[in-house]
This record gives structure tokens, sequence and C-alpha cells, in this order.
């Protein structure tokens, strides 16, 4: 019974290493986003859950308790995300998800970007985006208002989700990697039928796997071996192919695409301006490191709105997939589609704002 669930229940079962059930989730995070748990009860939470790790039942209660409270994003489910957890070792890591995301767009493929401004690292997507020029303080209406103007549009996770209010101020304050990283990618209000989503913890990666398949959905996810959340081009990626209740894993060296390998050094940013900078020279045909691993990864997303479209395709070689979709994400950047993109984007953002 809910009424027999209070939080020093679930912390003591925590502190123990024992695991929540979903019911028993669904109503920490449901107190959690209605603003009726403490600071310190939610500080305890989710260090509880950082310590003990998260299990996909818990992962599986936790959003389905956020999507429950999310303002309805009125745009077709057919629609991808590519999106990162955040928190990997660097804290510094390029915007890439959210470049990829534009370039994904520009190939026709329809994206709502789910996203917040920064927890765990120097820039988040919204923070990025609106150095970039696009308005990311849109009601959900005026959302997709602009999605069904341009195809791609972005989710708000601070005014969609508006619960996370209730813990975006600790999130700063505890400033390591939580289970909100772990279901943000999880969240997006537009519940789209594709996603690609890149896991830095190697442990969570599965987990998140795990859940795309207990809801029978749509997914790539990944993680780069040097630790970030992006298919890297730095050496290996791990990769989990998700669809329709089955998961394949894949190892991805990205000179199999054809790819060089690059240091770290290569794909660190700074704050949002330094970013959105280089992402400008990207969208404008600059070759080079970042260019490749945004590629790569809009790659990622095209396979994974293919694979949603027609599930049959996950009996085809991968690799043969992401050559053909890397080849698609060039012509869109050397077209100058992704450019025309991103300033059709903003400018529909600044329309919809009024």
């Amino acid at each position: 019974m809910a009424s027999e669930i209070s939080w020093p229940r679930v912390l003591e079962t925590l502190a123990t290493g024992s695991h929540l059930s979903i019911q028993w989730s669904t109503w920490a995070m449901g107190q959690i986003i209605a603003g009726d748990a403490t600071p310190a009860q939610i500080a305890a939470f989710l260090m509880g859950l950082r310590v003990k790790g998260e299990t996909v039942d818990e992962i599986v209660g936790f959003r389905d308790a956020v999507l429950s409270a999310a303002e309805r994003l009125d745009v077709p489910s057919s629609v991808l995300d590519i999106v990162g957890t955040g928190g990997d070792p660097y804290g510094a890591v390029l915007n890439i998800s959210s470049v990829a995301s534009i370039v994904a767009a520009a190939t026709g493929v329809p994206v709502v970007k789910h996203g917040n401004r920064k927890a765990s690292s120097s820039s988040g997507a919204s923070d990025f985006l609106s150095a970039l020029g696009v308005r990311t303080d849109l009601s959900a209406a005026q959302a997709a208002e602009v999605f069904h103007t341009v195809g791609i549009t972005f989710a708000n996770a601070g005014l969609l989700h508006p619960g996370f209010r209730h813990v975006s101020g600790i999130r700063r304050e505890m400033g390591v990697s939580t289970l909100f990283n772990v279901i943000g990618p999880l969240c997006n209000p537009a519940r789209p039928e594709a996603s690609a989503v890149g896991v830095a913890n190697a442990d969570r990666a599965p987990l998140i796997a795990g859940v795309f398949q207990t809801r029978g959905a749509t997914a790539l996810v990944f993680r780069g071996d040097d630790g970030i959340d992006k298919l890297t081009t730095t050496g290996h990626s791990h990769l989990w192919e998700v669809s329709q209740g089955a998961i394949r894993e894949h190892d991805l060296d990205p000179r199999d695409l054809g790819i060089g390998l690059v240091p770290i050094e290569a794909l660190l940013g700074e704050g949002p301006e330094y970013n959105a900078a280089v992402a400008r020279t990207v969208l404008d045909g600059d070759s080079g490191a970042v260019r490749d691993v945004v590629l790569l990864n809009a790659a990622a997303g095209i396979v994974a709105a293919e694979l949603s479209a027609e599930p049959t395709r996950f009996q085809q070689p991968l690799l043969e997939r992401f050559r053909a979709a890397l080849a698609v994400a060039s012509r869109a950047v050397d077209s100058g589609a992704a450019r025309a993109t991103l300033e059709a984007w903003a400018a529909a953002t600044h329309t919809a704002a009024g």
C-alpha cells in the first residue's frame, strides 16, 4: 500500500543496499516533483541511489512518475531524440548531441531535443542552444509550434517538467552525476519512438537499454570507452541496439567507418559561447575532429529513426547502416542544409515567443 511508504523507510532501504520496487520508486519521485520532499531527503535519496546503483525497476518507476507530471507536448511520437546523460569525467565535452540533432533534422528526420541547463557539465543543451540563438524558454505550446514549422524543437526539461525545480538547485550544489542524469534522456515529454542516448556511466548504460527494452521502444544506447556520453572518435564505443524488446550489443570502432582516431582534447570544449562558435564552424563545412564526431552521432540518430520506422533493419549489419547514415549526414552539412536548419529553427523560436 502507498500509505505504508515513507521517507524513513525508503532511505533505510537504500542505506542497507537494498533495491526499491517500481511502486516505491514511483512514490519517491512523485514526492520530489510535487515539492513534498525536503532538500535533506532529496539529497540523501540521490546519494543513496548513487552509492547503491540504480536498477531497471527503479528507473522505470522514476520515469513513469516524471512523465505522468510532465507538460503535454503536442507533436507526433514518430520523432527522434539525440541526448546524453552528462556526467563524463572531463566535464567539458563539446555539445555534440545538440549539433548532431541539427544535422539529423536537416536530413529530414523530425527531432525533439530534450535537455536542460548545465548541472554536471560546463555547458548544458539549453545553455548551448541559447548561445546559438535558439530560444529555449518556450512553453509546451510554443515548442510544438516551432516543431510543426521547422521539424525540430527543444523540450526544455526545466519548463516542461515543472517539478524539476525542486531538485535543480540541489543537483547544482551536489555537482555530481545523479539519477536525474539517468532518467533525463528517458523523460522526453514527446515520448519519442526513436532515441539515440549517450551514457557516461558504464554501469548505467545497460540499465537504460533495459528500460527501453521493457517498453518495447527503439533506441541506440552507447558509451565511449573514454567515458564520454557519446559515440567517441578517441577509440571504441560500446553500443546497445534496442528494437521491439530485443537487445543486440556492438563494439564500434570509428576506423571501420573511415574516421581516424583523435586525442580526447580534440573533443573538449569550454562554456556555451565557445562551444557555439565551434559548432558554427562545423555547420559551415569545416573538416576535422569535431565534424567527424558530430557526423558519427548524427548517424546514430538517423540509424535509430530508420530502425523505428523499419524494425526489419535490426537484421542488417550495423556498420552498413552507419555508413549510409554518415553519407546522408555529411551531405546535409556540405550542402548548407544543416546551417539553414539552425537559422530557421532560431528564427521560428523567436517568432513563437512573440
